[in-house]
């Protein structure tokens, strides 16, 4: 039987990082994946600035659209666009032709694939890993990289604890010529009545995202803020291409992220930023970092790099949150100005860290300011959609 160097489970943008970056280094690698490429996955498909730089040189980008103009509301209200003058803030790109394109590129690096089959358990030793597969066969494996998701069998594997899980809703609409010349270049973010939930658009050629995500246990209360958002935005009559739910787990600040030979990465560690739940550039790297600490022989050198390059971001994220969470309305209105605008282009073109981005002057002044407020009044609801 075939004992490969690696073994990872889960083909999204972490696992096919993580197998890329081992099999350019000439590790055997082998990529498990129950579903199959090109596979739909639910996921608002904006690639901020971080994310781009991880992809240089490994894939050409199936760009959708390219955004340079943001317009915010306040449940609907108090309505303001800026645009960007240095550039996209976002990329959109559909998830199905995005994995495929790294999916390639891990191939073309060295990596094989299987598809089609669910690891059902995982079982170490000192010297390898078995995967029982739901055919079952048995892979065997060195080191395993556990990229399958927050309720995969690695997290679980692992004993990856949360600190924050939200629940996402969204559908992919379908829209007329009309609709794409409205949207084409231009995001929505809308700030919710309910604790740190907001609302978005996000265009994509023929067809516009639309969600909505808010913490674990107002599930009906954000069903609602979806049903309501799409009725303001007049497309309540478009029948969804897809429409689906999901659950976000961020984690706990001293979570595992490795147990033995087996490490997680992406959703599988709980690794995304707390304030806009933005996963993919974290998916991305952290997927990187665990393939290159395997090539290196080094299991303990992951966590030390997710440590030195992602959990800094986090925590600024966490801090975020907690202020937007009191104050949506204030943190609406510091958006418009320099300052604030000047913030969120910087996070979304990767320009500067998050954790640098919330440590200028201006910025921890108007945190300051937020701690200090009594929290936000509940809003009535919105009369129109936004323009």
């Amino acid at each position: 039987m075939i004992i490969w160097d690696l073994a990872v489970v889960g083909g999204g943008p972490a696992g096919l990082s993580a197998a890329h970056a081992a099999a350019r280094a000439g590790l055997r690698t082998l990529v498990v994946e129950r579903a199959e490429h090109p596979r739909y996955k639910t996921c608002g498909g904006g690639l901020i600035g971080t994310s781009l730089a991880a992809l240089d040189g490994r894939i050409d980008v199936p760009a959708h659209d390219r955004v340079d103009r943001a317009t915010f509301t306040r449940d609907g209200r108090r309505e303001f666009t800026r645009r960007s003058a240095g550039g996209p803030l976002v990329t959109m790109v559909r998830r199905d032709e995005f994995d495929d394109r790294l999916r390639a590129a891990a191939i073309s690096a060295g990596a094989e694939l299987r598809q089609r089959v669910a690891v059902r358990a995982l079982e170490q030793d000192p010297d390898e890993v078995r995967l029982r597969l739901a055919d079952g066969d048995t892979v065997r494996a060195r080191a395993v990289i556990g990229a399958d998701g927050s309720s995969g069998v690695t997290a679980r594997h692992v004993g990856v604890r949360y600190a924050q899980v939200d629940l996402g809703l969204e559908v992919e609409l379908p829209v007329p010529e009309a609709q794409q010349r409205r949207w084409r270049g231009r995001l929505l973010l809308d700030w919710g009545t309910i604790p740190g939930s907001y609302a978005w658009v996000f265009p994509k050629g023929d067809s516009l995202t639309v969600g909505v995500i808010a913490g674990r246990g107002a599930g009906e209360r954000t069903r609602e803020y979806l049903r309501d958002f799409v009725d303001r935005l007049g497309l309540a009559g478009v029948t969804p291409q897809h429409d689906s739910g999901h659950l976000t787990r961020c984690r706990a600040d001293d979570s595992p992220l490795r147990h033995g030979r087996v490490l997680v990465a992406g959703d599988a560690a709980g690794l995304l930023e707390p304030w806009s739940r933005e996963g993919i550039s974290y998916a991305l790297r952290s997927g990187a970092l665990a393939g290159a600490a395997v090539a290196a022989g080094d299991l303990d050198g992951y966590p030390r790099g997710v440590d030195r390059d992602l959990v800094p971001s986090m925590r600024a994220g966490h801090r975020l949150l907690e202020v937007f969470s009191r104050r949506p309305d204030v943190f609406h209105a510091l958006l418009a100005t320099p300052a604030g605008w000047g913030m969120f282009v910087r996070f979304c073109q990767g320009r500067a860290s998050f954790e640098q981005t919330l440590d200028r002057a201006p910025v921890r002044a108007a945190l300051a300011l937020l701690d200090r407020l009594p929290p936000a009044r509940q809003l009535r609801p919105a009369p129109s959609a936004p323009r």
